[in-house]
């Protein structure tokens, strides 16, 4: 039985699917998802059935930010009118859409629309991981494969420069190379960019585009990026120099954390870090905002890289090619004479695994939806879980299971009071409003923040329509202590 299931999941064809999301504001944990698209397309990028387009209903919980909204236009009322329930989106996604043997492929997606579909998973009590894993799944982020043929093999290809810097928005990458995107920030236009910018990749430097797809498989990277047989390798990353078409050199240092690997860039000369004491090298990794702006200051040049973020990584003999030590602005002496320092400082790469170790990647939020990454759901909870998402309203409303994970109670009260609000009895709906309404305070102020920031700037007639919806839709949910309709009740 095992070799034939074996034997389905290796026939699997595989396809791609682009999507794109627009959201309520930039926070995965906080903010909603508020339209979906998306395009099927085979290995070739030709298009299998017909594209979605959808609109997910914003709660009444949630205040958007006007400024993300000025840019999508979208407002909560044509959600309301048009969209899924969170459920029923999650459904979609979950039956049509992240079906066995796709690839996930969006711009920038890893960093930021994978995140919201996580937490959406998570309140509408699927697995929040499975959907980009199992059953041959797996997720591809086109942004770092145009920053690497940018940085490696940008022949062929038209590159943008804003005021004299590179860029590469989707938009601007779009424009220069004839591609019609007619609307950019619409979830559907942008999917037909990025196809079509991801076929030019693929017609002008069809190596570097068979090699990087390749990689998305963590297994992969890791023969290329690891701590056995620690050798430099080329990355690339939004967070090196555009100067040097964000790419460097790296090494592998030390283990990161969950499993990761800390790496170095090998452009820096090591010899001013590897003999600061812990205490001093915590307050370079750890300093603010406001001190990283401190005249002066130099960052620790030390970053976490993650097997399953599909890294754009290759080894050292691309450079050989186009140029490619000039363009990343670094030498093999260099390289050498940096890799040879830190390999004569063992102690310098366990400071490091410390501060990784000890770092805390999320403050902790009392919000249940928020508490995704505190912990995963042991095997009883799981079988629960899995249960919900078949439910009625009526099986909802007599379902009431003993969780082990202290988080599912009240994260089930929200998806019941969310998508199915006739199964709360009338206790569960005072404490739903509770929640709600304590929501919504934590909101207003930053809401009326930037309501008061649009009220001094010259707006199209459309934006003024917005503004003028996210104003009706603040006095049709919130309480009227919070600024809503006296006349409004929930």
């Amino acid at each position: 039985m095992r070799g034939f299931k074996f034997g389905i999941i290796k026939l699997m064809a595989e396809t791609f699917f682009f999507y794109d999301l627009e959201t309520s504001g930039l926070s995965a944990r906080d903010d909603r998802i508020m339209q979906f698209a998306g395009q099927r397309t085979d290995m070739d990028l030709n298009p299998i059935g017909e594209p979605y387009n959808v609109l997910v209903a914003l709660n009444d919980d949630t205040l958007p930010s006007p400024g993300a909204l000025m840019v999508t236009g979208i407002t909560p009322q044509e959600t309301v009118a048009e969209g899924y329930t969170e459920a029923q989106f999650a459904e979609l996604l979950a039956t049509e859409v992240f079906t066995e043997g796709t690839i996930a492929v969006g711009y920038n997606n890893i960093r930021f629309d994978d995140e919201f579909i996580r937490h959406l998973m998570w309140r509408t009590f699927r697995d929040a991981y499975e959907w980009h894993w199992r059953d041959g799944r797996s997720r591809w982020d086109l942004l770092d494969i145009v920053r690497m043929t940018r940085a490696l093999r940008p022949s062929g290809i038209e590159w943008p420069v804003v005021d004299g810097k590179e860029v590469n928005k989707l938009e601007l990458l779009s424009k220069v190379n004839n591609i019609e995107h007619l609307h950019a920030h619409d979830a559907l236009s942008d999917v037909e960019a990025l196809i079509a910018v991801t076929a030019l990749i693929k017609q002008k430097q069809p190596q570097l585009y068979g090699y990087l797809l390749k990689m998305r498989d963590k297994n992969a990277v890791k023969k290329l990026v690891n701590l056995d047989d620690k050798q430099p390798f080329v990355y690339v990353s939004g967070r090196y120099d555009a100067e040097y078409h964000k790419g460097t050199v790296a090494f592998p240092l030390t283990a990161g954390k969950n499993g990761n690997v800390a790496v170095y860039d090998l452009r820096i000369d090591p010899t001013p870090y590897i003999d600061m004491s812990p205490k001093d090298l915590a307050k370079i990794f750890y300093a603010t905002w406001e001190e990283r702006q401190k005249e002066g200051f130099a960052p620790l040049p030390v970053k976490e890289l993650q097997y399953n973020r599909a890294p754009a990584v290759a080894p050292l003999g691309v450079l050989e090619q186009e140029d490619g030590w000039e363009r990343l602005g670094i030498t093999k002496e260099v390289v050498e004479q940096n890799k040879k320092v830190l390999l004569g400082a063992p102690h310098f790469a366990e400071n490091i695994r410390g501060l990784f170790e000890n770092r805390q990647e999320y403050a902790k939020s009392p919000d249940v939806e928020a508490q995704l990454y505190d912990g995963f759901l042991g095997d009883k909870d799981r079988l629960r879980v899995q249960s919900v998402p078949r439910m009625d309203k009526n099986e909802l409303a007599d379902y009431n299971p003993a969780f082990d994970d202290a988080r599912l109670g009240d994260l089930l009260l929200h998806y019941k009071a969310r998508n199915y609000p006739k199964s709360l009895t009338s206790d569960e709906s005072t404490k739903w409003e509770q929640w709600r309404v304590a929501r919504l305070q934590r909101q207003l102020p930053k809401f009326n923040k930037e309501l008061g920031e649009l009220a001094t700037k010259d707006l199209s007639e459309k934006n003024q329509f917005v503004v003028q919806e996210l104003k009706f839709w603040l006095e049709n949910i919130a309480p009227y202590q919070l600024g809503g309709d006296e006349s409004t009740s929930h």
